[in-house]
């Protein structure tokens, strides 16, 4: 209705514009075209689709529609004209000022509509953010977000200098200099990156800027997601552990990762478990013929098998999926599964990891580690299966508490295997902490910030190394297929992360800051625990110095002693009996001269304990 009143009054507009005057002289040749205008153009327009276009969500690519139909109605009158009277008295000139007007007034009265609706309709508000990086993922996301109650972009950013200064999606981009400036005077709450294609290492660099800022930051999707439609621009996410390191995870070898699974029959024990999943996850998408589930947590291996079944409906595959419910130790079980189903690949994942409650729960922690391992290698070797790759631990190498030296004792038992048969192929591989693991420090850390902290740390010089999950598991695969016997691997884990700065970074990129005064209500505190059982300030990857490269830049050959099977075998009967009865402080005396690396930690509680032990009496703890 709008069109068919005001398309006749652009074309007296053009005839003004042509002529500086409306006399009836000058009108009386047009007013049949005057007329006809409307019957004209607003057919094209309704068969281009513009009356189809939702005014509150349309954007530039509306001046194509609108230049074509406004194009073919001027050509439809000008045809008209010299049909009719052969342009007689009729100005070219009219027609050329009407096309450019027309397009003008189409193109225009549909954006202020779109303005105004956006503007009585409350999405001009939201919480003021800048988008760091004014390339086309920052454009998609700021299109995104002008039509978003949430967000309201307000200034992009961007290193390069040939993009500061200019208009993109109506917002004036900035260089990285001005941002404090910016906080401030534009009341900016959010910083909203938008670089996905950026490697880690590009994102660390970026953070370490924002950080001193003390503002919220959100990382937008990557943009094979994007592509792909697995994530929108709108579906911003929280800075992770990953994004805050900065390490570039490598491409895994296609060969190493597919060699001891496709086409093959494969095994995970602790298949429920965060690093025994991601194994079931990557080994799936290696095809092989069959994929058995092993855990002793039924809802841990519902969860896996369910997602597991999703992923082989979407991807097509055809591999048969075989949950089992049980314990490593139960030997004869594990045997007739393996025998069974022709097991050819073992990955065993099961074990007790949280360094505190292996601490208070050691025999537990040795039957489940320890004789876990012993009795599953045994059950392989019977089964005949080719290659059996045990998940251990950076806390094996010159262990403190329990945990570790029950999986150091786990290696040591492979080792000896491997020189004392040829049927099956045992390799370790050794990594530190995974990224969202569970006990996991980064997921404590975010629900403390967001409950108003405390954030507890048990001491501030303490230091872990970190890899993420699917990398770690990718590397495990690869690593088990270059193993030859008794070889124990060890991941390059880069560099260590002092965790209290961890905590720091994570505080201020969430628009918060590090309490100093106890008297400030709004800050986070960070308060030291000091360290929990068993738990080392250090962690270390390598028991000695000799280590080997691989084919793998990420993957080392560590070259570590081992027992004779005879010798280690004395040494376990000893350690079963001293688990049947019971008996901690033969069970920790055992694990030392098995362990030779092994320095249990000796806290105030235990020194008593022991003083009274060695001496006959008691001794009284005085405060």
């Amino acid at each position: 209705m709008v069109d068919f009143f005001f398309l006749p009054l652009t074309f007296c507009l053009a005839m003004w514009l042509r002529y500086d005057s409306l006399t009836m002289d000058v009108v009386r040749p047009y007013l049949w075209l005057i007329a006809l205008v409307p019957f004209v153009s607003i057919p094209i327009f309704t068969r281009l689709g513009l009356y189809r276009a939702v005014i509150r969500f349309i954007d530039h690519r509306i001046m194509y529609v609108v230049a074509l139909g406004v194009t073919l109605s001027v050509f439809i009158l000008v045809v008209a004209a010299v049909f009719t009277t052969g342009m007689s008295g009729l100005s070219r000139g009219v027609f050329g000022i009407y096309w450019i007007s027309t397009i003008m007034y189409v193109a225009t009265s549909r954006f202020l509509v779109r303005a105004y609706i956006t503007l009585i309709s409350g999405t001009a508000g939201g919480v003021r953010v800048a988008i760091y990086g004014a390339g086309a993922a920052g454009n998609q996301l700021a299109i995104a977000l002008a039509n978003s109650k949430d967000y309201r972009p307000v200034a992009f950013i961007d290193d390069k200098r040939e993009l500061q200064g200019s208009i993109i999606s109506g917002v004036r981009v900035y260089g990285p200099d001005a941002l404090s400036t910016l906080v401030a005077d534009k009341e900016i709450t959010k910083i909203l990156l938008a670089m996905p294609s950026l490697s880690k290492a590009g994102q660390r660099r970026i953070l370490d800027k924002l950080e001193p800022l003390k503002i919220k930051t959100l990382v937008t999707p990557p943009i094979r997601n994007l592509v792909s439609g697995l994530a929108q621009v709108q579906d911003v996410r929280e800075i992770e552990i990953e994004d805050l390191l900065g390490r570039d995870p490598v491409e895994p070898l296609h060969d190493l990762m597919a060699r001891c699974i496709t086409g093959k029959s494969v095994m995970v024990t602790g298949a429920g478990g965060s690093i025994g999943s991601e194994l079931c996850r990557q080994i799936l998408r290696q095809e092989p013929t069959r994929l058995i589930l092993f855990d002793m947590s039924e809802f841990g291996l519902y969860t896996i098998e369910q997602e597991l079944l999703k992923l082989k409906r979407i991807t097509g595959l055809e591999t048969e999926l075989i949950p089992f419910l049980g314990s490593v130790l139960d030997s004869v079980k594990c045997q007739q599964i393996m025998r069974s189903f022709h097991v050819e690949t073992l990955y065993h994942a099961a074990a007790y990891k949280h360094v505190p409650l292996v601490e208070h729960n050691p025999i537990e922690g040795v039957r489940n580690n320890a004789f876990g391992t012993l009795s599953l290698a045994r059950a392989a070797i019977a089964a005949g299966v080719s290659c059996f790759v045990l998940i251990s631990t950076d806390k094996a190498v010159r262990p403190t508490n329990v945990m570790g030296a029950t999986k150091r004792l786990a290696e040591l038992v492979l080792q000896a295997f491997s020189k004392t048969q040829q049927k099956t192929r045992f390799c370790m591989v050794r990594f530190g902490n995974v990224l969202g693991s569970s006990g996991s420090v980064v997921p404590l850390f975010r629900s403390q910030i967001m409950a108003g902290g405390p954030i507890t740390i048990t001491h501030p010089d303490i230091t872990r190394y970190f890899m993420t999950i699917p990398e770690a598991a990718q590397l495990v695969l690869q690593a088990g297929a270059m193993g030859e016997g008794g070889d124990v691997f060890v991941l390059d884990m880069g560099e260590p992360v002092k965790i209290v700065d961890l905590a720091k970074r994570m505080v201020h990129l969430s628009g918060l800051e590090i309490r100093t005064d106890p008297a400030e209500a709004h800050d986070i505190d960070i308060q030291f625990v000091g360290l929990r059982p068993g738990e080392k300030l250090y962690e270390e990857l390598l028991i000695s110095d000799n280590v080997i490269g691989t084919g793998h830049p990420l993957i080392m050959r560590a070259q570590e002693d081992d027992i004779p099977w005879p010798v280690l075998e004395q040494f376990l009967a000893r350690l079963g009996v001293a688990c049947e009865k019971f008996d901690h402080e033969a069970i920790r005396v055992l694990l030392t001269q098995i362990v030779s690396e092994y320095s249990p930690q000796c806290g105030i509680e235990d020194f008593v304990w022991r003083v009274e032990h060695q001496v006959g009496r008691k001794i009284r703890a005085v405060k």
